[in-house]
């Protein structure tokens, strides 16, 4: 798709160049007078700032302790203090912050590896404790950082040049040799730049956007390496576009909707700006449509989404990405879900953004999403994504989401068959998410994690048996409706679990809109210790028959014996950010094959 408008264009290839460089006046003096004040307030803030150190001890912490968040705080903190700077330069351009962003930039240059200590590994290799800087590793976060150096080099390079030349060039010089080597030479073949057959996740899209920004952002790039670099980034976008199914549906979960899609919908805006818009009808394919309102469709409310696998229950706010992309494809109620979530933000999501040019694309959006109509909530109709297995359905007060799918997700946890539900916006059972990224996640133990086991989610365990993980284990969705007033799915579990744990496992999951969601679980044979979990970010109390739970209402169970409340204090900074320092886990224990819970 993407690849044959990239090996067909024969036209002038441009250089990136977008919106106003801080030398247009015009431009940055047209923003908004608020956001300006902000952006300049911004970098006030940390106009004196000392870039810390980046010691060799912390990158090995990774491979010594397993720990990515003390070497990361350090990295991530540098890549935005230097855009609140930059940002606030280009707003005032009095030179007042021209130092600091000096000192940034060059720290940055200095930097042994671009790549993170979990990415520090070649294709087959193992991971290596500390950067060569001879061999760069193409990773997220070295191509983000190649294109934040590169819009920092397009905003200011003639304020950097006032000072001295060498400070650009050495800008282009790392950038090339850091994100336009790796990427066209040839040496590793990144898994992230995908192969046919395979299948890739959101790295493929965000690597691929900031390799072209950081790229075709080059004015001294020649006409020859930036077609080369337009169609092998083409041939990474259509490996993406094949690993997912025509509904559009990121088997990832809303958090990395915005590493995915969004990242597809910048780098096509890239590839247009650079060839007088020959990739412009890719936003009438029906796969690309379909990408685009996925966010607001698992949207339940407010910070809250539909959320399985790795994805957290909070996504963020929506901003201007999410609002171009629905401008792009012409979705209404999506430009309207962007612009009423933009307006509840408090603007902290942008800042601790690491992308500069995201940044300036808030920026220069701002006034336009800021005046679009939010005087009626967008319409977000019930959906079935067949090609993940995922129901979502809401009336005036509950909102259901039923997964099926497989075992075998990007980012995969064991919740095959699980469903979260809302009431009034509100959590009542909910799927955990994942802690804080540690060795251990991407690992061989990272089932040994207690949020990545099917028995913390809400669906049946047997005995001490739970689903394991694999392409096999998969359930078979045996019929989804959605229909006027209802949403149904019906499906077999029983390939979740290990061969000869259950001879069936059926789940009927069915919501009679303005009345109950009704759960029916079927299972032969009924193995001793069975049991349901179902999780809640409020207190549950077990009564005859019942759960109440607290400020959310009454389950109301038929086949359920005991129940036992298990209380789970959160001490995971991740966790606790998104749900707060208890969670509960209720266990009830069928007294005979079937199971049938209702929520009203």
């Amino acid at each position: 798709m993407v690849s044959e408008i990239a090996r067909r264009y024969q036209g002038p290839i441009h250089t990136f160049a977008p919106y106003a460089p801080a030398s247009d006046r015009k431009g940055w003096e047209g923003l908004p007078e608020k956001l300006r004040k902000n952006l300049i307030a911004q970098g006030e803030q940390v106009i004196d700032y000392n870039y810390p150190m980046l010691p060799a001890t912390k990158y090995m912490e990774f491979c010594r302790i397993g720990n990515r968040s003390m070497f990361e705080d350090i990295y991530f903190t540098r890549r935005r203090v230097l855009n609140a700077l930059v940002l606030a330069e280009c707003c005032e351009n009095k030179g007042r912050f021209l130092d600091t962003i000096i000192n940034g930039v060059m720290a940055i240059c200095e930097e042994s590896g671009w790549q993170l200590p979990a990415h520090n590994y070649y294709p087959g290799w193992a991971h290596l404790c500390i950067p060569d800087n001879s061999d760069p590793v193409s990773d997220l976060f070295s191509c983000e950082t190649g294109a934040q150096l590169a819009m920092v080099s397009w905003l200011l390079k003639e304020q950097l040049d006032s000072v001295t030349p060498l400070i650009d060039e050495r800008i282009r010089r790392e950038v090339r040799a850091r994100t336009v080597e790796p990427f066209l030479s040839g040496r590793h073949h990144w898994g992230w730049m995908g192969a046919p057959g395979a299948f890739v996740n959101n790295w493929t899209p965000w690597c691929t956007q900031n390799t072209l920004i950081a790229c075709l952002s080059d004015p001294q790039l020649d006409r020859a390496t930036k077609r080369q670099l337009i169609v092998e980034a083409a041939q990474c976008l259509d490996y993406f576009l094949d690993s997912y199914g025509e509904d559009g549906c990121c088997n990832e979960g809303a958090s990395y909707y915005r590493a995915a899609g969004l990242c597809l919908f910048n780098a096509i805006e890239v590839l247009n700006a650079c060839t007088d818009n020959a990739f412009a009808g890719l936003y009438e394919q029906t796969k690309v449509k379909n990408i685009a309102p996925y966010i607001m469709n698992v949207h339940v409310d407010d910070r809250y989404y539909a959320n399985f696998a790795d994805c957290a229950p909070t996504a963020g706010r929506a901003g201007a990405r999410d609002f171009l992309f629905a401008k792009r494809v012409g979705n209404e109620e999506m430009m309207r879900y962007a612009a009423i979530d933009h307006q509840a933000d408090d603007g902290e999501r942008t800042k601790r953004s690491e992308n500069l040019f995201y940044r300036l694309q808030a920026a220069f959006t701002e006034a336009e999403i800021s005046s679009y109509d939010t005087s009626r909530p967008p319409v977000k109709k019930d959906i079935y994504y067949e090609s993940v297995g995922l129901l979502i359905a809401r009336d005036g007060h509950l909102f259901l989401a039923a997964k099926a799918g497989g075992n075998d997700d990007s980012h995969n946890h064991n919740d095959t068959g699980s469903i979260t539900v809302y009431r009034d916006g509100r959590p009542m059972l909910i799927d955990v998410g994942v802690e804080t990224y540690s060795r251990k996640t991407f690992s061989p133990e990272r089932y040994d994690i207690w949020t990545m086991q099917s028995q913390y989610h809400n669906v049946m365990t047997f005995g001490d048996v739970m689903q394991l993980a694999g392409h096999e284990y998969a359930a078979k969705v045996e019929d989804a409706v959605l229909e006027e007033g209802r949403a149904a799915m019906r499906m077999e579990l029983s390939a979740c679990y290990p061969a000869g744990t259950v001879e069936s496992y059926q789940r009927e999951v069915e919501f009679i809109k303005g009345k109950s969601i009704t759960v029916t679980d079927r299972f032969s044979p009924a193995a001793e210790g069975t049991f349901l979990t179902l999780m809640t970010l409020n207190a549950p109390t077990a009564g005859d028959s019942c759960l109440q739970i607290e400020g959310q209402g009454e389950i109301t169970f038929t086949g359920a014996g005991r129940m036992e409340v298990e209380k789970i204090t959160i001490t995971d900074p991740k966790l606790l950010g998104e749900w707060g320092d208890t969670l509960y886990r209720t266990r009830i224990y069928p007294t005979g094959s079937e199971l049938k819970f209702v929520i009203q």
